[in-house]
């Protein structure tokens, strides 16, 4: 049997597509078919994500590649799907194993940048968290792929770039990292260092192949964060964060909220036995917020 897996086309889109392939050759035998899709985030590579819409722009036309049935299932990075489902007939198949889901600079180190430094992101979130680490920091916005937006720490301009440690490693540029923010730091975006397969809901033998990938801790830990942006009715473009980690049966949740990237804004710890505890830390950050 062949799969067809739908993907954008970008270099960490494609790096991470053959990567789940691999895995899914090796662990059924089933061959996969690559099928390109270019999506609105893609086309349009300056505008702020915000003003494309935020989450989703990324992963529309990829579902809709699985949805018309010109492709049996779709690899998204988890951080790109909304919040919650809202392309009819998909499921969330499985989560493979994590990969770092920390943020880095690169460039300047954190012990370099003043409040005279200037700063690329094009993340809500890791402005505010930044701006209140160093008060006074500048930050000009940030797009396109992973090597574009890495490189942009050349520029004489731009003392650091903020990425995702994920980002930068799937593409092989992991040793232009300075430095690397711990999830306390810098609480990390939903999903952020995660793979999404995602099929229609009624191909059972699709199910059955991609399950052979699912991590338990992966998946629980994801649930957990997306039900903590569910709460919110979050996206990229609002200054919030999560991050869950599993020991045994309980969970462990780190959540970051602002009222607006220079605004007030609270992080908190709480522990559960299931994902649902993510909405409980959104509702208890939110309560802060609204004192």
């Amino acid at each position: 049997m062949t799969l067809r897996l739908a993907t954008r086309s970008s270099m960490q889109a494609r790096i991470q597509s053959e990567f789940v392939a691999a895995k899914i050759t090796e662990l059924t035998g089933h061959a996969v078919q690559l099928i390109f899709v270019d999506t609105a985030g893609d086309r349009d590579r300056t505008t702020p994500l915000a003003q494309l819409g935020g989450r989703g722009i990324f992963v529309k036309e990829v579902q809709q590649a699985v949805i018309e049935e010109r492709a049996d299932f779709a690899v998204h990075s988890a951080k790109d799907l909304p919040s919650s489902f809202d392309a009819p007939g998909l499921t969330l198949a499985a989560v493979p194993r994590r990969h770092d889901a920390r943020d880095a600079l690169v460039g300047a180190s954190l012990n370099a940048l003043t409040a005279d430094s200037t700063v690329a992101t094009g993340s809500a979130r890791r402005e505010a968290i930044l701006g209140a680490l160093i008060p006074g920091v500048s930050f000009v916005g940030l797009r396109g792929n992973t090597t574009t937006r890495v490189a942009r720490a050349d520029q004489p301009e731009i003392d650091a770039v903020i990425a995702a440690v994920a980002g930068v490693t799937w593409v092989g540029l992991e040793g232009k990292i300075s430095y690397v923010f711990s999830p306390e730091e810098m609480v990390p975006q939903v999903g952020q260092g995660a793979l999404a397969l995602e099929c229609r809901a009624d191909d059972t033998r699709t199910i059955a192949a991609l399950q052979k990938l699912q991590d338990p801790s992966s998946r629980r830990a994801v649930d957990t964060e997306r039900a903590f942006l569910k709460e919110l009715g979050g996206g990229c473009d609002q200054p919030v964060g999560a991050y869950a980690t599993t020991v045994g049966d309980h969970i462990s949740v780190i959540g970051f909220l602002a009222a607006e990237v220079r605004g007030a804004h609270a992080t908190a710890t709480i522990v559960g036995d299931d994902p649902s505890v993510g909405a409980q830390l959104a509702d208890q950050l939110r309560a802060f917020l609204e004192r």
